[in-house]
C-alpha cells in the first residue's frame, strides 16, 4: 500500500514542528512591532527654531521628526507667514550607528535575542507535544498488541485507526496474526482428527488378527491389507498437508508441467475419459508436477468412488489460464455442502468408511491449487452427478 505523502508519519511531525515555528514567529514578531510603535509615541517630539542672518525667528514649532529611508530625519516646521518648511537632518557618514532599540523583554541584545530564543523554543516545546505524543502513543500501543500477542494471547488485535504507516503495519500484523492462529488451529484440528482416522483401521487390524488366529482366510487377509494401505495413505496425506500449510515453497522449485500428457497418464490409470481440445497436444503451467499429479488423481479417484462409474476429465483454455473438469454421474454433492466438502476430514453425510478415503483429499487439491495460484471449486452437472473445476494459470 502507497501511503501519500501528506499521510506520512514524518511529514505530520514535521510540519507540525514547522506550523508552530511559524506561528510563533508571527506572534512575536507582531508584538515587536506593537512596542516599537507604542515606544515612539511615547517619545517627547523635538523642538525646532528657524532664524535668519539678523538673528530673527522665522519658525518655531514641537514637532516629531519622520524617518526617510536612506536620508536621514527630516522634520516640518510651519512658518510666520503661513508657509511650510522641511528641515532634513541626513546621517554623517562619520557617525556611529545609534544603538538598536530595546527590544520587548527590556533587556538590550545579545540578551533580548537570547531570551527570544528561549521563548520561541520552549513555545514549539510545548506547541509540538501533544500533537507529537498523539502520533506517537500509537506506537506505543501497537507495542503492548505485539508484547501481548508474544506471549500467548494469539487472539490479541491491534486497532487500525489512521490511514498512515503506523495503521498500515497494524492492518499487516493483524493479517499475519490471524493467519498464525489459522494455522496452529489447523495443525490442532488435524492432529485431533488424524488420532480419530488412525483408531478405526487400528481396530479393524486389530480384529482381523483376532480372527486369522482362530480362522484365517483370504478374506481377512484382503481385509488387512486394504486397512494397511488406507493407513499408509492417510499418513502420506497427513504428511503432504502439513509440509503444505507449513512451509509451501520447500517443496522444491517451480517448473514447467505438460498438463495433456500428465491427464492422460492419470485418466489411464483411473479408466476415466479424456475429453480434450482437437489439436492440443501441449499445454504448460508452472508448478510441481508430483503435487499436480496427486490434484488430478485425488479429483479421479473421488469421482469414481462417488460417481457411479462414468467419469469424464475435460481440459481447455480460456484465456491465461488453463480449466479441469473432472465430472461424475453420482447423486451429486448438496450446494449447502459445496465449500464444506473441501475441510479436512470431512465426509458427506452417509459416506460409509468402507467406500475408501479418509477426508483429505480433496482437502490437499484445494492447498496445491493455492499453491500454484489456481482455484478449484464444485459445481451440479447437467443431468445429475457432480463437476470439479481447476483453474490454473499458464505458464509465462
Amino acid at each position: 500500500m502507497s501511503t501519500p505523502l501528506t499521510q506520512r508519519l514524518y511529514i505530520r511531525i514535521w510540519l507540525a514542528v514547522v506550523a508552530a515555528i511559524v506561528l510563533l514567529t508571527l506572534i512575536f514578531g507582531w508584538i515587536w512591532r506593537e512596542e516599537a510603535e507604542r515606544e515612539r509615541a511615547q517619545r517627547p517630539g523635538r523642538e525646532i527654531i528657524l532664524r535668519n542672518a539678523q538673528g530673527e525667528v522665522l519658525g518655531q514649532a514641537q514637532t516629531r521628526g519622520a524617518r526617510v529611508p536612506g536620508q536621514g530625519w527630516e522634520f516640518e516646521v510651519p512658518l510666520r507667514d503661513g508657509q511650510t518648511v522641511f528641515v532634513q537632518l541626513p546621517r554623517p557618514g562619520n557617525r556611529p550607528p545609534p544603538s538598536p532599540p530595546l527590544g520587548p523583554t527590556g533587556l538590550p541584545p545579545p540578551y533580548n535575542l537570547l531570551v527570544l530564543l528561549g521563548l520561541v523554543a520552549a513555545a514549539v516545546a510545548l506547541g509540538a507535544y501533544p500533537i507529537v505524543r498523539r502520533l506517537t502513543k500509537r506506537l506505543e500501543t501497537l507495542q503492548q498488541g505485539v508484547e501481548r500477542w508474544g506471549e500467548g494471547d494469539l487472539a490479541r488485535r491491534l486497532p487500525e485507526d489512521g490511514q498512515d504507516e503506523v495503521a498500515f503495519l497494524a492492518q499487516r500484523f493483524n493479517v499475519a496474526a490471524a493467519r498464525v492462529q489459522a494455522l496452529l488451529l489447523s495443525h490442532k484440528a488435524l492432529l485431533a482428527n488424524a488420532s480419530h482416522e488412525l483408531r478405526s483401521p487400528l481396530a479393524r487390524i486389530r480384529m482381523g488378527l483376532e480372527l486369522m488366529q482362530a480362522q484365517p482366510s483370504p478374506a481377512n487377509h484382503e481385509e488387512m491389507a486394504r486397512n494397511i494401505r488406507e493407513l499408509d495413505q492417510l499418513i502420506d496425506e497427513i504428511l503432504l498437508a502439513s509440509r503444505l500449510d507449513a512451509s509451501p515453497d520447500d517443496l522444491g522449485p517451480l517448473e514447467p508441467v505438460e498438463l495433456v500428457g500428465l491427464c492422460a497418464e492419470e485418466c489411464a490409470r483411473t479408466g476415466a475419459e479424456l475429453d480434450a481440445p482437437a489439436g492440443t497436444t501441449s499445454v504448460l503451467v508452472s508448478g510441481l508436477t508430483r503435487l499436480l499429479r496427486r490434484a488430478l488423481r485425488n479429483l479421479l479417484e473421488n469421482a469414481r468412488r462417488h460417481g457411479g462409474g462414468e467419469v469424464t476429465l475435460t481440459l481447455q483454455t480460456q484465456g491465461t489460464h488453463v480449466e479441469i473438469r473432472v465430472c461424475d454421474r453420482g447423486p451429486g454433492i448438496p450446494p449447502a455442502l459445496r465449500e464444506r466438502i473441501f475441510e479436512p476430514f470431512f465426509r458427506l453425510p452417509g459416506a460409509s468408511e468402507r467406500e475408501g478415503g479418509v477426508g483429505l483429499g480433496l482437502a490437499l487439491v484445494r492447498s496445491i491449487a493455492q499453491r500454484h495460484s489456481g482455484t478449484v471449486h464444485n459445481e451440479e452437472r447437467p443431468g445429475g452427478g457432480a463437476c470439479f473445476v481447476l483453474r490454473l494459470p499458464l505458464a509465462r
